[in-house]
């Protein structure tokens, strides 16, 4: 089968210019590359073509050679050979003049290379635990924070005496290094600089040309009032210093809150129980009851209350982490019976018992249910 003409396989006017060849081959190897046509089975032939094309075009010479001889000019030796490197066929040659463009198409970045050397510091995270009190009203905390701090010595550099790093020649201060495979270019992280582009010959004795060196931080942190647990909070540019002068990363700070001995939370409403008499929950009165801010409450119990009944204090929660006022406090009462009873006490709650038969609503109903089941089994019903 007759080749293509290298022009209409790149989709450009004969003629056209260097730049405007390479922007139609980058465009080309993006919509034809393997990688991205795995249920096209013309897609590496298409790939490959287009890699001839441009690999003549994209030489003075050679595109000369083509525009007056056409496929001919590679033919039998002339203009250098098909088959051989720098020749039409040299596939790899060609697409590694687009690879930095299309590498972070297809890998979705350049996978950290750093540029001079420099990284960015990792965040960190530090877990703190406060009481609900605490959670409550807000509060300064002081905490110390092992973390990598900029090397005072060398300034960050890494280098001894105030020298400079100097560029890596094995890439050129890329970082990366690339390998020919059949027609692919692989890049790998540079053996010599580890990937940072700079290597330097006389490292800083204090951080062993790292830049850095390991360091407690003492920090004081704002603990909003409302947090809860899982609350995150983030101070920028506390976290390790970077590689090298690198940028600082951050650290976040993850809230837990201790269970409280008197009140459960859910989200910002309180629970409190409270035990009270049977006299009490019989008769009605008041009791004192304690809110989160250290206060104290009185709570007028109704007569005839039961166990479980709960009574709502409006804005005694806890305050929203965004502002929106508070939550309530939810009272639930929780009817004790008493032991260790004496002698005279028993004889007064028999004679209770015996004159309170009326006054028993619950009880009365359910065995009246019980009564009726117990009937509709012997029936059959």
């Amino acid at each position: 089968m007759a080749k293509r003409d290298y022009y209409e396989v790149l989709g450009v006017a004969k003629g056209a210019d260097a730049a405007s060849i390479k922007k139609a081959y980058r465009q080309k190897a993006k919509e034809l590359h393997p990688d991205r046509n795995a249920d096209n089975p013309n897609a590496e032939a298409q790939f490959k073509e287009a890699n001839e094309a441009y690999e003549v075009l994209k030489d003075g010479d050679k595109k000369a050679a083509y525009d007056r001889y056409g496929h001919a000019a590679f033919e039998n030796g002339m203009g250098g050979g098909g088959g051989q490197r720098g020749g039409p066929g040299d596939f790899g040659s060609a697409f590694s003049d687009v690879f930095d463009d299309l590498f972070g198409d297809f890998m979705g970045g350049r996978g950290g290379a750093r540029r001079g050397g420099a990284q960015r510091g990792n965040d960190l995270r530090y877990n703190l635990r406060i009481n609900l009190e605490d959670a409550y009203s807000g509060m300064q905390k002081t905490i110390t924070v092992p973390t990598a701090v900029a090397c005072d010595v060398c300034n960050g550099t890494g280098a001894e005496g105030g020298s400079e790093p100097q560029t890596c020649p094995t890439c050129s201060g890329m970082g990366k290094v690339r390998a020919q495979q059949g027609f692919f270019t692989v890049e790998r992280t540079c053996p010599t600089c580890s990937g940072m582009g700079q290597t330097i010959k006389n490292p800083c004795n204090t951080c062993h040309g790292n830049g850095r060196v390991e360091k407690e931080k003492s920090l004081s942190v704002n603990i909003p009032p409302g947090v809860e647990t899982g609350t995150r909070i983030r101070l920028a540019g506390e976290g390790e210093a970077g590689m090298r002068g690198g940028p600082t990363g951050d650290l976040y700070i993850f809230i837990e809150v201790n269970d409280h001995v008197l009140f459960e939370r859910e989200n910002t409403n309180l629970y409190c129980r409270v035990p009270v008499s049977i006299a009490t929950a019989a008769l009605g009165g008041e009791i004192e009851v304690p809110t989160i801010d250290g206060g104290r409450s009185r709570v007028k119990v109704p007569e005839g209350s039961q166990s479980g009944r709960q009574m709502r204090l409006r804005s005694k929660g806890m305050p929203a982490l965004r502002g929106g006022g508070a939550g309530d406090m939810f009272i639930e009462l929780a009817v004790e019976t008493p032991v260790k009873l004496t002698s005279r006490q028993r004889e007064i709650l028999k004679e209770f018992d015996k004159l309170s038969e009326e006054n028993n609503p619950q009880g009365s109903n359910f065995f009246k249910s019980v009564k009726n089941f117990w009937d509709s089994m012997k029936s059959g019903n």
